[in-house]
């Protein structure tokens, strides 16, 4: 059965485990609290009016033919309360205020979930808990601690959901002079994308591996899901009123219960005047949402404050993004009429998998303690008549066509 967790239920459910959590301290040392936070307060620029620039499918991005500046593509503020109890009890609560498809910046709990350390080297976790996804998967949202304004599109926005309702565990060890942490975990998510209509994810399985070695870290990951995502529904019932062929291409592109596969590979190293870092990550949808290859590579030189910083990131189809679909050979003008539609319809679907390349330059300051101020361009290119990952796409939107994007934010913790 899967749970649905709106942001009420899912305050009290975090609220609730920190409960628990303190039941279990008994009567010996009080408990330790923590409390922090962090933010981005951003605005960003498209040239392009037949588009939306976003980060995120999850956010609709407005900037570009929304709005000629958008505040909403990378601004939030989130907020953690910690809990330790003793050296094996601790808890954490993180919630979030972000621009979503559906709730505005109605605030949503990113981390709810109580961690026992059984042995010095064994932890396990249960709760919502961050997916161990790509180098920056654990922080990807606290802008403070990234290099750009942003990470990278093509392979971060390609897995939007940042967190899972389940458990797992982590274990730590040693060899050969490298430090491991590797971490299994269980859980399922459930996402609003449009009234009524949910992305579901369930039994999400996975394994992750970080090595560590001075200024060297390594991540790899792989995780597979089944998953359920209930839009064109009215298209993929179309389909199938024409007979095996259309039902075939249902089978194929719906997203109904399909096992979706993601692996990743990253590395950076960062020996503190300059940094270099890249990942690579593969994900199959088995529909349309199709199946992807996307990488990154960027570098950086600290110049005391200042920390100019340059990416090149690309992401490209493994399978076709336009296809013939029906064959509508000597039906009726009425039903040819209607498989035509379908066909466009199921087409357009497929031209929203990213086919893209991206040039990235910008400058992060760290004006004060706490504070980083960034400004960045970047230079996308959707090509063979992909869209990209922007979003709102009009009528005029040439793939092919280079957008150039203005950023500049201001991250803090606290």
């Amino acid at each position: 059965m899967t749970v649905e967790f709106s942001p009420l239920r899912t305050l009290t459910f975090g609220l609730t485990l920190l409960a628990c959590a303190a039941a279990q301290a008994g009567d010996g040392d009080a408990p330790r609290w923590t409390f922090g936070g962090y933010g981005t307060l951003g605005l960003v620029h498209s040239n392009d009016s037949q588009s939306d620039f976003t980060a995120n499918v999850l956010n609709p991005g407005n900037a570009g033919a929304s709005h000629e500046w958008s505040a909403t593509v990378d601004s939030r503020v989130g907020v953690q309360l910690g809990l330790n109890l003793d050296s094996r009890w601790s808890a954490v609560l993180q919630v979030l205020s972000e621009r979503t498809l559906q709730s505005g910046y109605a605030p949503q709990v990113e981390w709810a979930n109580v961690k026992y350390q059984a042995t010095p080297d064994l932890s396990l976790r249960v709760g919502r808990i961050a997916l161990p996804l790509f180098l920056a998967g654990d922080y990807r949202k606290a802008g403070y601690a990234l290099p750009w304004v942003r990470p990278p599109v093509e392979v971060y926005g390609a897995i939007p959901i940042s967190n899972s309702d389940g458990v797992d565990a982590s274990y730590r060890w040693s060899a050969a002079g490298f430090n491991n942490v590797t971490q299994v975990f269980l859980g399922h998510t459930d996402i609003l994308v449009a009234p009524h209509t949910h992305a579901v994810a369930r039994a999400m399985t996975g394994l992750s591996n970080t090595t560590t070695s001075g200024a060297l870290t390594v991540r790899a990951s792989a995780m597979c899901t089944e998953l359920t995502v209930g839009l064109a529904r009215e298209l993929f019932d179309g389909l199938r009123q024409f007979g095996p062929q259309g039902a075939a291409l249902a089978a194929r592109y719906d997203v109904d219960a399909k096992r979706a596969d993601v692996v990743s590979l990253g590395a950076s190293y960062d020996p503190g005047a300059w940094f270099l870092m890249g990942e690579v990550g593969r994900m199959n949808a088995r529909s349309y949402l199709g199946d992807k290859t996307a990488a990154y590579v960027s570098g950086g030189y600290r110049f005391g404050d200042l920390t100019p910083y340059v990416a090149y990131a690309m992401s490209r189809s493994n399978t076709p993004t336009r296809i013939a679909g029906l064959d509508l050979r000597g039906l009726p003008p009425q039903l040819a009429g209607a498989g035509l539609l379908l066909n466009a319809g199921l087409n357009q679907m497929l031209e929203t998998i990213p086919q893209q390349r991206s040039v990235t330059a910008g400058v992060r300051w760290d004006l004060r303690a706490n504070y980083a101020l960034k400004l960045q361009y970047d230079r996308y290119t959707p090509r063979d008549g992909s869209n990209g990952t922007f979003v709102n796409v009009q009528p005029g939107f040439q793939s092919g066509h280079s957008i150039g994007v203005v950023s500049a934010s201001v991250d803090f913790v606290f």
